[in-house]
């Protein structure tokens, strides 16, 4: 069994990355610590792996761990900063996936350098993520490298410096609710040209994730893959002629940047 690995938080995202780790091999479950207030939590983490430790506090879980990963809400994080900075050991590897909290700040409040900072999002519960890494240059090639195969255990990762955090929350981390949206609008649409609202939805799910796949697997330009399915005078152009006038390609930019400034305002 290797090192112990620890998950301040016992929620939705720590129990996908936890869980995607061991279907992947990156993890034993023997290895993992959990740490969770309410007895409720931790009997539904017992539940769910079984050969884990999982204590009641943080305090409990530092002694305990080489590398630990903060899954708490920001401002719970900031609650435990005071707590936690008195047991940290050189040797500890901390991973925040709270957003808002920039790497300064993070190293500051632990008293400690080594520190990870990621950006996953809700699509990693079906193992079809998008996670952002930042490190500072001077973190190990081997932390880094093991903080991405967690995190690639529940989708794609992409490396980025911790100022465009921000961006990153906007287009990938808020992003999932814009395509909910647009999939309730198009299943909206179905139901009033007479479709069963069931089928209508699937339908629009499906297409959204196939068309998404479609960008992924031929790495062409989204516009490039528009413009094979749009014909002359065809159905296609005629609703994207729709869209575009009611402003369809400028309300997705501007609510990405009205998410990159709600990001700046909370952090």
């Amino acid at each position: 069994m290797g090192p112990k690995v620890g998950f301040i938080g016992g929620g939705q995202m720590a129990k996908a990355l936890a869980g995607g780790a061991l279907a992947k091999g990156a993890l034993q479950e023997e290895s993992l610590v959990f740490a969770v207030p309410s007895a409720k939590g931790q009997e539904a983490l017992r539940t769910r792996f079984p050969a884990a430790t999982v204590v009641g506090s943080g305090e409990e879980l530092m002694p305990l761990c080489q590398s630990i990963v903060l899954a708490v809400k920001p401002h719970v994080l900031r609650s435990l900063f005071a707590s936690l900075k008195p047991l940290v050991k050189p040797e500890q590897l901390f991973v925040s996936i709270a957003s808002g909290i920039s790497l300064a700040n993070l190293k500051d409040a632990l008293g400690t350098d080594r520190v990870i900072r990621v950006m996953p999002n809700t699509p990693s519960l079906v193992g079809t993520g998008a996670s952002a890494v930042a490190a500072d240059s001077d973190i190990a090639a081997d932390d880094i490298a093991w903080v991405t195969t967690l995190l690639e255990s529940v989708g794609i990762v992409e490396r980025i410096p911790d100022s465009q955090m921000h961006a990153v929350t906007a287009v990938s981390g808020s992003g999932p609710a814009y395509v909910y949206l647009m999939i309730e609008a198009m299943s909206d649409g179905g139901v009033a040209q007479g479709l069963p609202r069931q089928v209508a939805t699937r339908m629009a799910a499906q297409t959204l994730l196939g068309a998404a796949q479609m960008v992924l697997q031929t790495e062409l330009h989204p516009g490039v893959l528009k413009d094979q399915v749009t014909s002359p005078g065809g159905t296609t152009i005629a609703a994207i002629r729709s869209l575009e006038s009611a402003g369809f390609r400028s309300a997705l930019i501007e609510a990405v940047a009205a998410a990159a400034q709600r990001s700046q305002e909370l952090a």
